[in-house]
């Protein structure tokens, strides 16, 4: 039996998960694992804070360097939050030589490079199987079951804030506004939800999925990254007209030497299996080349199944001990691909009056833009809406088109820009 001395940073909503699973499957993790894991310390901002679980206050410390300088301690498992102090005392533990585990996508897709550095010199391990859709083991299948494949492209569902706003935008035909509030009523979305609307959580956890899967580091700034602010009901009822559901995607695709990575609203077919993950729940769709198509689903956030995800990383560390993963990329230069090939959706208001539609498919037409389907839909005061949905374009292809149509007398505003994957 082997006794492992755990340190926590963290007793909050996740830190709290962590020792309930401890607490209630401790001993048959023992059984099955022969490990046995003592939470020794745990690092707090107000050691006088009522906890989500009942701690003993002895375990309970405000000051970082009792776990760092502790020779009992071997494994440190962080789930503060933000880049900062969480990077600092990620990055002080490994150079103790105590392996890490953590939640962290915004310290991990920010400092991996300097984290796995530290980590080599002391021979400390850095797991981070939570920072990416939860409880959802993406990280493990891809590097320890998907080895034979090069892995073409994924999409994936990461964030369930705003899959919670869409799914509820979708079936109740309301307006962002009134979804995220009730979000945010119900715990879904932060007070301030700038990083889940905004599609920011999901570009880090993007980077870090992306990185594994291709053997290529995929920093943030390489991504592009567009939230779901200016979804409106139109756009979703439009959509379920056509045969389309709209979801915020993560898509990451490498094929001739070149990566694109990108998050954004997506129109996917009513029958694609990405359509059915409703309210906060998150799903990975991958494409092998061997293995073909896959789907990982699950909870992608929440107390216990974080904590599901961080345990399981404890027990790897514990378990590895003087053979901690790497991360080993390849060695082949890559390229990232700014101008991709898409289908599109566009909305436009345009002048109730004879030859406009001709007009505007001509614009598109002059950037070798072709038309899938069309609609028109009158406004009343002589406007009328205009759908489309493009044949596959590159990007600089619409955005040309775009800014000739912005600059024509007939077209009162561009409503709707959204990219369709089939």
């Amino acid at each position: 039996m082997k006794k492992v001395g755990l340190a926590l940073l963290g007793a909050g909503t996740i830190g709290s998960g962590v020792l309930k699973v401890l607490k209630e499957n401790g001993e048959m993790i023992k059984n099955r694992e022969g490990l046995e894991i003592e939470v020794r310390r745990i690092l707090v901002r107000d050691k006088n804070k009522k906890r989500n679980i009942p701690v003993d206050p002895d375990l309970l410390t405000d000051k970082p360097e009792e776990i760092f300088l502790d020779e009992s301690i071997d494994v440190i498992a962080e789930f503060m939050g933000g880049e900062m102090p969480a990077f600092q005392y990620i990055r002080d533990a490994l150079r103790q030589g105590k392996s890490v585990i953590t939640a962290n996508k915004e310290v991990i897709a920010k400092h991996w490079d300097e984290l796995e550095d530290e980590a080599r010199k002391s021979g400390a391990g850095l797991y981070f199987e939570a920072s990416v859709a939860g409880g959802i083991p993406i990280i493990k299948s891809v590097r320890r079951s998907l080895q034979a494949n090069n892995i073409l492209k994924f999409m994936g569902i990461i964030n369930g804030t705003t899959n919670f706003i869409l799914t509820r935008m979708s079936e109740e035909g309301r307006d962002f506004a009134d979804v995220l509030a009730e979000a945010q009523r119900l715990g879904y979305a932060e007070p301030d939800p700038t990083a889940d609307v905004e599609g920011y959580d999901a570009r880090y956890k993007l980077s870090i999925l992306s990185t594994i899967c291709f053997r290529n580091r995929v920093a943030v700034d390489n991504i592009y990254c567009e939230g779901i602010t200016k979804i409106s009901a139109d756009d979703i009822e439009y959509a379920r007209q056509l045969g389309f559901g709209i979801k915020l995607l993560a898509i990451a695709k490498k094929q001739n030497g070149k990566i694109e990575a990108r998050v954004h609203p997506t129109f996917i077919p009513l029958s694609h299996p990405l359509y059915a993950v409703r309210d906060s729940y998150n799903a990975i769709y991958i494409e092998g080349d061997m293995v073909g198509n896959l789907m990982f689903y699950g909870r992608g956030a929440g107390d216990l199944p974080t904590a599901s995800a961080l345990v399981s990383d404890i027990v790897t560390a514990c378990q590895n001990e003087g053979a901690h993963h790497r991360t080993r990329l390849d060695e082949e230069a890559v390229a990232f691909e700014k101008d991709w090939k898409d289908e599109y959706y566009l909305r436009l208001v345009v002048s109730d009056k004879p030859g406009v539609l001709a007009e505007i498919a001509g614009i598109l037409g002059r950037h070798n833009v072709s038309l899938d389907s069309v609609m028109q839909k009158l406004r009343g005061n002589d406007k009328a809406t205009l759908i489309f949905i493009t044949h596959e374009a590159h990007e600089d292809w619409i955005n040309g088109a775009l800014t000739e149509m912005r600059s024509h007398p007939s077209v009162i505003s561009v409503e709707s820009v959204i990219r369709v994957e089939r």
